[in-house]
């Protein structure tokens, strides 16, 4: 098969592993994980890379109208996201996405696994991965000294200390964090960034092993109901509201 993936480049490791031995043929388009702060945004991104595919002007990868190396299918590299995915839709090819609420559900390999550590956590976990670490502004001592001078030129010394506080609180609702280490991938210098958060921060730290399983599925086509949604032409993504996370729904 030829399948177009557009995945949060939050996965960029973890895709190139598997899309390197996959037998099939995997064109990947990388989004920035920032777009995730505006879901309504990344959305209609989303929504404009699958309108060039249909339209064969894809932006990363030109493929003439009727070649016959077109795709077989759009893989969505996402979870819900904050309902960022919710209402997508191709006119020409199927859409497949991963029952998962968000990366790390397909770091760890099951939305089952993920449900089991969020509860376990009363849901304050903060997660941590190699690809979060490189392309986000993960919460550490950086990121709130960065913050500071910020606020102290922008607002001055009075107005930032108050700002810092803001800050402060939503760090609070958070009493531990977790890497997710694939055995492929692992990488000593991600991991001691992380237990250097977790100090700063006086968060409980916690190492989890990955599991590609789910990343290899998906890739590899075996498209199982209970671990992907697989939409047809014409349809659009919805949300289930149940442990299924999506549904398919037809056009309005």
């Amino acid at each position: 098969m030829r399948l177009k993936v557009i995945a949060c480049k939050v996965l960029y490791r973890e895709i190139s592993l598997l899309s390197a031995s996959s037998e099939h043929i995997i064109d990947v388009s990388y989004l920035r994980q920032g777009f995730h702060d505006t879901p309504a945004y990344l959305n209609e991104l989303l929504q404009k890379e699958i309108d060039n595919i249909d339209r064969c002007e894809d932006t990363y990868s030109y493929l003439p109208p009727d070649d016959e190396r077109d795709f077989d299918a759009i893989l969505l590299g996402y979870g819900l996201c904050s309902n960022a995915v919710v209402g997508l839709r191709s006119e020409r090819y199927k859409l497949v996405i991963p029952r998962a609420h968000d990366c790390a559900t397909l770091l760890l390999g099951s939305k089952e696994r993920y449900k089991q550590l969020f509860d376990e956590a009363s849901g304050g976990i903060y997660w941590y991965s190699a690809g979060w670490n490189e392309n986000a502004v993960m919460p550490s001592r950086g990121r709130v000294e960065k913050l500071r001078v910020e606020y102290e030129e922008k607002y001055g010394e009075d107005n930032a200390e108050y700002l810092m506080e803001m800050e402060q609180n939503w760090l609070k609702e958070y009493k531990s964090c977790t890497f997710i280490d694939w055995p492929a991938l692992h990488n000593d210098k991600q991991i001691a960034f992380t237990k250097d958060c977790a100090a700063y921060l006086n968060w409980e730290y916690d190492q989890q092993m990955g599991d590609d399983g789910l990343m290899r599925a998906f890739l590899s086509g075996e498209w199982d109901e209970e671990r992907f949604l697989v939409i047809e032409p014409g349809q659009r993504i919805a949300q289930s509201y149940d442990s299924g996370i999506f549904a398919a729904a037809e056009m309005e």
